[in-house]
């Protein structure tokens, strides 16, 4: 039997701003949200914000100590919130991670092992951050995986196609939101 969870991963006010072509954008994560709530999937919510100081920012790391440079992104600012249009609910879990992949800096493995979870179904923004370094991740740490390639979204096209059609399909099932709606409802 498996126990799988849905990851809203960096879907976050400051980070949709930057990624929304449209008030539609968010639509597909809604529905799998909806779609996992339906059968009491557990959400698990990952952000990404750093302590104010930004004490775990390494000037190494090119795109986090530019974000240091310029300020915000700290863990009480607005733009680290999930965005309302997918606001989560009482019962939903909140990780904060402090790197790209949803693992690293966070424990979201401890929870997600706590609640024997051994699928994730994987949302996020951006397909070419968080998405494609957490897949990598969890497949290294064994987990059965999901993508869903209408509920990630990526600032260049190009490069979510090539994700989502050649390289996610390697090490994940990868399908639509309305899809795995469906299917969640026919397991159910």
């Amino acid at each position: 039997m498996t126990q799988s969870a849905l990851l809203v991963m960096d879907v976050q006010r400051g980070i949709v701003e930057r990624y929304a072509t449209s008030a539609n954008v968010l639509k597909p994560f809604q529905t799998a949200i909806d779609a996992a709530r339906g059968v009491n999937m557990p959400i698990v919510y990952v952000r990404v914000a750093f302590r104010a100081g930004y004490p775990e920012v390494s000037p190494n790391n090119r795109s986090f100590s530019a974000i240091a440079g310029q300020g915000g992104f700290t863990e009480l600012d607005d733009a680290t919130s999930i965005h309302p249009a997918v606001a989560p609910e009482p019962g939903d879990i909140m990780v904060v991670k402090r790197r790209v992949s949803a693992f690293s800096g966070s424990d979201l493995d401890v929870v997600l092992r706590a609640l024997q979870v051994d699928t994730l179904v994987l949302t996020g923004i951006a397909t070419s951050g968080v998405v494609l370094s957490t897949l990598r991740q969890a497949a290294d740490l064994d987990y059965h995986l999901k993508v869903l390639s209408d509920a990630c979204l990526d600032g260049d096209p190009e490069v979510h196609a090539v994700l989502t059609q050649k390289v996610f399909p390697r090490q994940a099932e990868v399908l639509t939101s309305d899809a795995f709606a469906e299917a969640v409802r026919r397991e159910h």
